[in-house]
């Protein structure tokens, strides 16, 4: 049953309807679908490219659109650091200051005022090994990030100045990057707090959604002359089954003034990899099936299969970029670094069926020669190659679905990348 809508001309509204189911997996679960935004439509599941800072990095925005990326997303935190979101605003939102016609996602910023506020930087671990602590720092690392029932005070990774997040702030900083998706504030916790403190931090962020549903409609109605802007809520619970199920039932009951309540939902935190699946399943069985769901932080093959066969409509993930530019290449046969000595002679493409530039015109013995002579070109090369191997993995994944041959295609394409028989 679609929410109601609200009632006033002047205040913008989703698209009705925000989103299509079409197939279905037979475990009622995994499906295709249409996210409908402002800048046009994301055809699910879909993987979501990272451009952090307003950019994927070292690839142009015209490239993502080349290679078949649908959306892009950008980071809160960061763009709020620098270069303020008051000069995105003023040129016209995060698509026009970037140059990218297409749907954009934002972020809350609370995933990076927690890793980069206790020292981990990029990346937190899947696994729950090791001992039980709620003051959760990587080595050798100051805490810059201190939470309390109001908010988030930080300082800046650039240049340790003092910052105050709150629910509020949030709204208005995403507001005013003018993303079409964009998610509610909440509190990122890992895998090693304790059970007391997953529980105390789920009623904080809950309470923390209802404030951002409040200065979401506050905002839309203020500001009616941009495109509404979708807001998803936040499922957090770690690897308790019982605290997701509670998370999922506490965000889709929070309903604002005008009788909406979320437009669909990001499943995040730490998760252990092991239990990927089962975890993104306690969530959609739960969550309102007319609702889009987005994976937070994902894009490892085996793990896009998992969380799209429980369920996950679209995902979201910095790794094809990142490892790029660390001369790791994706490819059907495996993940493999281009830069060791076997390659400085091989005059073929990366993959010889990818439809990229990158394997249209160049080879792997000249893209290994740009690493070891440290060019930027190879950064930019191998970030094609690894985003186009990327969505078109996805696209292959929905294609399979309304094919109806997923479990076949799961299989063939797992056993062959993870197999270790055939190496490029």
């Amino acid at each position: 049953m679609n929410a109601p809508r609200s009632t006033d001309p002047a205040v913008p509204s989703p698209p009705d309807p925000f989103f299509t189911v079409g197939a279905r997996l037979d475990n009622g679960l995994g499906r295709t679908g249409t996210i409908h935004t402002p800048h046009g439509d994301i055809r699910t599941p879909a993987f979501v490219g990272v451009g952090t800072k307003a950019t994927v990095k070292a690839v142009l925005p015209e490239a993502m659109k080349d290679l078949g990326a649908q959306a892009l997303l950008a980071n809160a935190y960061h763009l709020y650091l620098q270069p303020g979101p008051d000069i995105v605003d003023e040129a016209g939102g995060l698509g026009k200051f970037m140059n990218w016609d297409g749907p954009t996602f934002t972020d809350s910023g609370g995933f990076q005022v927690m890793s980069l506020g206790v020292g981990f930087k990029k990346v937190l671990a899947m696994e729950a090994v090791g001992v039980r602590s709620d003051d959760v720092i990587a080595k050798g690392k100051e805490r810059l990030a201190h939470v309390d029932d109001d908010g988030v005070t930080f300082k800046s990774h650039l240049d340790g100045s003092r910052h105050r997040f709150t629910p509020e702030v949030s709204m208005q900083i995403q507001h005013q990057l003018g993303a079409d998706i964009m998610f509610a504030f909440d509190e990122l916790t890992t895998l090693m707090n304790t059970r007391r403190y997953q529980e105390e931090s789920l009623a904080r962020t809950q309470a923390w959604a209802v404030r951002c549903i409040t200065e979401h409609e506050k905002l839309t109605a203020e500001r009616a002359h941009r495109p509404y802007q979708a807001l998803f809520g936040v499922v957090q619970g770690a690897q308790y089954e019982d605290l997701r199920r509670q998370a999922c039932r506490g965000l889709e009951s929070i309903v604002g003034e005008s009788g909406r309540g979320f437009d669909g939902y990001g499943i995040g935190g730490a998760l252990e990899k092991q239990n990927l699946g089962t975890i993104v399943r306690w969530c959609t069985e739960e969550l309102p099936a007319h609702k889009p769901r987005h994976m937070l932080g994902i894009s490892e093959p085996d793990d896009m299969f998992v969380a799209i066969e429980h369920g996950a409509d679209t995902f979201d993930c910095v790794n094809p970029s990142r490892v790029a530019r660390n001369a790791a290449i994706y490819h059907p046969d495996g993940r493999f670094n281009i830069n060791t000595s076997r390659f400085r002679r091989d005059f073929t493409p990366i993959d010889e069926n990818c439809d990229c530039y990158t394997c249209a015109n160049y080879t792997r013995a000249y893209i290994h020669h740009l690493f070891k002579a440290k060019e930027m070109l190879a950064s930019t090369l191998c970030t094609i190659h690894n985003e186009r191997f990327t969505v078109r993995l996805v696209d292959e994944i929905r294609a399979s679905i309304e094919g109806g041959y997923f479990a076949e295609h799961k299989a063939d394409t797992l056993g062959r990348f993870y197999s270790g028989a055939a190496r490029p």
